[in-house]
């Protein structure tokens, strides 16, 4: 029985710059909002942030020639209306300037704020000075090189307080990636919705705090499904949290099957069922390999195990797989596979058999994953909802041929792209094997068959360590356990995964936190939540 009741949850999309660039499109032909209006509200917001941020009355302005540049210009007026002692400094000729940039301009020069055209800057034009970097905007895709990439590095080298408008100057909006040269912030002003290049790496590291303006955008636009990426934040995901009625029982919090451990690996077994039980269900029964029975035995409290065949080396035997199909249909509610389970031909056959005739949903992890190397057409058609959770080694080898292909790619090369476009390597996954990828990393990513993903916010590098995957692995099939579908499990497991361990990152440390650390904070996760 199901106890989960989806709530109405709040969400923040995350654009491209294409598809802010047709918001703002619509915005001004559509409802008849100009352009000239949304500057002025741009530039009017970006001043009262930096007055509220910084006390210093000498503020030194940088545009660039286009719409950014203006933003800059409204903000750069508004802070000497406000007594502030503002140069601006425009690197572009004047007749290079966009329309809208260059009425601010005018505007600008009228008002008595000394402007400049320049092609460099020198310590002394920003000593003792806030910078508000308003040189490049969300649209940038060339690389940044020559005196603009002079001017970026001597920002980052000397000790000013940077404001950027909109973007870090020489950050790629949709990917996070460094155009040559860019300008590392303090904070990030900008407008409507975030950009997907604030929170991809390294862009977040450039970006420093994010604020998000509300500058006059219609609401349809920005609530649009059109735009498919989402923000995990808690907002989002309060409502996602399993009810339990005070008149209920342990069967009506799930049963969660956990096929895994081998010799030598048996803690990833027992960290995923930990942390199975930790989020909530109601029952844990762990399949292992018979022969490492004892060792197990010794260890659970709350779990059962059930033993199977193994291959005489302290790995499954693949003639346990209708044990575990069995065991599926007739007592579990969701299985677990591939922590610690090691990659041997009966594994793989296992694993294959599972995602074939499984009448569960199924996750999969760790050498879970790696069995199903060269494997797509198996997830393509996999009985029941798959979610694999992947980091981007082993998204790599899902992504490589089994053998023989010399024009395939290296794993070595398909994890550099995975890392330089997370986004957008994860979606096409998911929409082409119908599966549920959850791309674990900075950020985690969560990506789904029809094309959304879902950005996540917490976490920290203490999570960095061995068996943190497992975890993840038992907190997302104890959500599905307890009735929540693929997708809410996914985002509310990486949510409360990343949660807790950056509660047990403010006891222990970054450096000493380990993953039973995470499950020993989940309860607080959750009261957090």
């Amino acid at each position: 029985m199901s106890l989960y009741f989806p709530l109405l949850v709040i969400q923040m999309k995350v654009v491209t710059s294409d598809e802010m660039r047709e918001i703002d499109r619509v915005t001004i032909e559509k409802y008849g909002i100009p352009g000239p209006v949304l500057m002025e509200r741009s530039g009017l917001a970006v001043a009262l942030r930096v007055k509220e941020l910084y006390s210093s009355k000498k503020v030194v302005v940088l545009c660039g020639s286009g719409n950014n540049g203006g933003d800059g210009l409204v903000a750069a007026r508004n802070l000497h209306n406000m007594g502030f002692r503002v140069n601006i400094l425009i690197f572009a000729p004047k007749d290079a300037l966009s329309p809208d940039c260059k009425a601010q301009y005018e505007i600008a020069k009228k008002i008595g704020v000394p402007v400049e055209f320049r092609k460099g800057i020198n310590r002394r034009d920003i000593h003792g000075s806030v910078v508000i970097d308003a040189v490049f905007g969300t649209g940038l895709s060339r690389i940044v090189t020559g005196e603009i990439a002079k001017i970026f590095t001597l920002l980052n080298n000397s000790d000013t307080h940077v404001i950027s408008v909109d973007i870090p100057s020489g950050i790629s909006s949709d990917t996070g990636k460094i155009l040559g040269q860019a300008i590392k912030a303090d904070f990030t002003i900008t407008f409507g919705l975030p950009k997907r290049g604030h929170y991809l790496y390294p862009g977040a590291e450039y970006t420093g705090k994010l604020f998000v303006e509300d500058i006059g955008f219609p609401d349809g636009l920005l609530s649009s499904n059109k735009i498919k990426v989402d923000l995990i934040e808690k907002e989002f995901i309060t409502g996602l949290i399993p009810q339990r009625p005070k008149y209920s029982h342990k069967g009506d919090y799930g049963h969660v099957l956990v096929v895994a451990g081998s010799k030598g690996k048996t803690g990833a077994a027992l960290m995923t069922a930990k942390a199975c039980m930790r989020s909530g269900a109601g029952l844990v029964t762990i399949g292992v390999p018979e022969s490492l029975m004892n060792v197990f035995q010794r260890r659970v409290t709350e779990e059962m195990t059930l033993p199977l065949p193994d291959d005489g080396r302290g790995m499954l035997s693949a003639n346990s797989i209708n044990t575990i199909l069995d065991f599926a249909s007739k007592k579990a509610d969701v299985v677990a596979v591939g922590p610690g389970i090691g990659v041997s031909s009966d594994t793989e056959k296992i694993v294959v058999e599972l995602v074939k005739k499984s009448p569960l949903p199924i996750v999969i992890d760790a050498d879970g994953i790696n069995c199903l190397k060269g494997r797509r057409s198996v997830l393509k058609n996999a009985k029941s909802p798959v979610i694999l959770t992947p980091h981007p080694g082993e998204m790599a080898r899902l992504l490589s041929q089994k053998s023989g292909d010399r024009s395939q790619k290296s794993e070595v090369e398909l994890r550099k792209e995975i890392e330089q476009d997370r986004i957008n390597m994860a979606v096409s996954f998911a929409k082409g094997t119908g599966t549920y990828v959850v791309l674990k990393g900075v950020p985690t990513i969560v990506s789904v068959p029809e094309g959304n993903a879902y950005i996540n916010t917490t976490g920290n590098p203490g999570m960095a360590t061995a068996g943190s995957g497992d975890v993840l692995t038992g907190i997302i099939a104890s959500l599905m356990g307890q009735g929540l579908n693929p997708v809410d499990a996914s985002i509310l497991g990486v949510y409360l995964h990343g949660l807790a361990g950056d509660i047990a990152a403010k006891k222990k440390g970054e450096h000493s936190l380990i993953a039973s650390d995470i499950i020993n904070s989940l309860p607080a996760a959750f009261s957090d939540i």
